[in-house]
């Protein structure tokens, strides 16, 4: 793979050291790369990023986890537990900008990996440590996982239906934000590093990320002693913003202000709700949800999905059809997007992924290349950024320190 094969890219001429696997790590790489870091993947030989054998679902045994968070990168197979392994990674140290990781605390300081032993021989080096609790704390030592992190956050606990059990979200939501803050934390350390010439390390920690994330419903616990409870599909603070039931099926109804609510009761021919003490403001309308939803629910019920979508859209409220992922992937608007790549795969032909969804209109970003097998660039790698001739690499391969 020809690395940055354009040097337009915002990200071009960037390196980056990937030390991390599974989801957090992977997906913030992979924005880099979208982006034109050329991204180093270092994969332990013989059984690589943990998502490798995550499956099914998979493509003629490859994983579709993994395909899912590694396009565009490099894969280079080095063992870190071999000391001349070690010493490779602190040559490659050098030549980055970035590293990113997720061991456990501790880890890599024992491999001579740490921040500070790199910062030592490259202090602009920029290096994004991923854990579930943070490198500080009570918690540190600690594993983190995202359903362990989802529980202990609090996000459980505000979604499901209110006579349910709390529940996760259908992805592992905590581990995607961290990547994309790691994303966030680097770009704003390489704006620093422009003007100081100096990395830094960054501490990301999945709880703090998911914690963030209770946005107003954090909000309303600090800044007014309230207890928020699950609410289902519908909103603590809008009403009404839920999802009803029709005669053939379901709609997500999304009425966001008192305006949009008067147009909402003249279509459904109640216009004296706009003006009625219990519903006339978003205010009335929350403290008031236990009598209005019923009745809408009854006059949503009467009606085809499609009626209703046809007529709220044409009133300007926002509303959309309940998709399955594979009616979402599946629809026009996605395709008008450019969402999805048929990418070119040495063993698949093609294998479709998706592309990255910041639309940069004068800077785009890369095309995806697909996902590497494990170690599929080692060779290349270690001669394009650290000039290894052919009987030395031969010679680490028989070590055991690359594959």
């Amino acid at each position: 793979m020809n690395a940055n094969p354009r040097d337009d890219l915002p990200l071009a001429g960037i390196r980056v050291l990937d030390l991390s696997r599974v989801l957090a790590g992977p997906w913030c790489t992979q924005t880099l790369a979208d982006l034109g870091a050329e991204v180093w993947k270092i994969e332990a030989p013989g059984q690589g990023d943990d998502t490798r054998s995550w499956s099914p679902p998979d493509i003629d045994g490859e994983s579709t986890y993994f395909l899912c968070a590694n396009r565009s990168k490099e894969s280079v197979a080095i063992n870190l537990k071999h000391p001349e392994g070690q010493r490779i990674v602190r040559d490659l140290a050098r030549q980055a900008d970035v590293l990113v990781e997720n061991y456990r605390l501790g880890a890599l300081e024992a491999f001579g990996l740490g921040y500070e032993d790199l910062a030592a021989i490259n202090p602009g080096l920029i290096y994004c440590s991923i854990t579930g609790y943070g490198r500080s704390g009570p918690r540190a030592a600690e594993p983190g996982y995202d359903f362990v992190i989802q529980a202990e956050s609090g996000l459980m606990s505000i979604t499901g239906e209110p006579d349910g059990a709390p529940m996760k979200l259908g992805v592992a939501i905590t581990d995607l934000i961290t990547g994309m803050n790691g994303v966030q934390a680097i770009l704003a350390a390489l704006l620093a590093r422009a003007r100081s010439g100096r990395g830094q390390h960054i501490d990301l920690a999945l709880l703090d990320g998911a914690i963030s994330v209770l946005a107003n419903v954090g909000a309303g616990y600090l800044a007014a002693g309230h207890k928020p409870q699950r609410l289902g599909n519908a909103h603590p603070t809008v009403v009404p913003y839920q999802i009803f039931a029709t005669r053939d099926g379901s709609f997500a109804l999304a009425v966001g202000n008192d305006a949009q609510f008067s147009r909402l009761c003249a279509l459904l021919n109640r216009p004296e709700w706009s003006t009625h003490p219990d519903y006339a403001t978003s205010r009335a309308r929350v403290l008031n949800r236990a009598t209005l939803i019923p009745q809408l629910e009854s006059l949503f019920a009467a009606e085809d999905t499609a009626h209703w979508l046809a007529r709220v859209r044409a009133a300007g409220i926002p509303a959309g059809a309940v998709r399955s992922v594979n009616q979402a992937l599946d629809a026009p608007e996605i395709a008008a997007r450019g969402m999805i790549a048929d990418t070119p795969d040495a063993k698949h032909g093609t294998v479709r992924l998706l592309r990255s969804p910041l639309h940069l209109r004068g800077t785009p970003p890369r095309e995806p290349a697909a996902p590497p097998r494990l170690g599929e660039h080692t060779d290349a790698v270690l001669v394009r950024a650290l000039a290894l001739d052919e009987e030395a690499r031969a010679a680490l391969r028989s070590q055991g320190a690359i594959a």
